[in-house]
């Protein structure tokens, strides 16, 4: 009786342990899904993780990221400059995002090329 109590005690153990390591493992985080003070976390984790030789483009940001807080567009016949900006620190609990408590990604043409505090630079001085 104690031997089959225990066999169902660690089939249960085993079937938990499989289920946690599937979430873990395949389930997507949705940053749209998320409350504030998570997606800010998630949104700082992604970009701090950013490195320059890597090949971003718009799309894989909007894809993990979910849609920016703020998106500026300057276009010239020949190249595109956008810049999104993701909220990544609370500095004045207003319920308004600002663009000093985002981390700025400077796209050209699509293409990943700056973020951080000099993309809003470049941005500004382009074009």
């Amino acid at each position: 009786m104690i031997k089959k109590v225990l066999q169902y005690i660690v089939l249960g153990l085993a079937v938990y342990a499989a289920i946690v390591m599937l979430v873990i493992n395949f389930y997507k985080d949705d940053p749209q899904a998320m409350i504030w003070q998570d997606r800010e976390a998630f949104n700082n984790r992604y970009i701090n993780k950013l490195k320059p030789d890597q090949d971003i483009s718009i799309n894989d940001v909007l894809e993990t990221l979910g849609s920016p807080d703020l998106t500026y567009v300057k276009k010239q016949p020949d190249k595109m400059l956008q810049i999104v900006y993701y909220r990544t620190q609370l500095v004045k609990p207003d319920g308004i995002t600002t663009q000093d408590e985002c981390t700025g990604l400077l796209f050209e043409d699509g293409k990943l090329i700056l973020w951080g505090p000099a993309a809003s630079v470049a941005y500004e001085k382009a074009l």
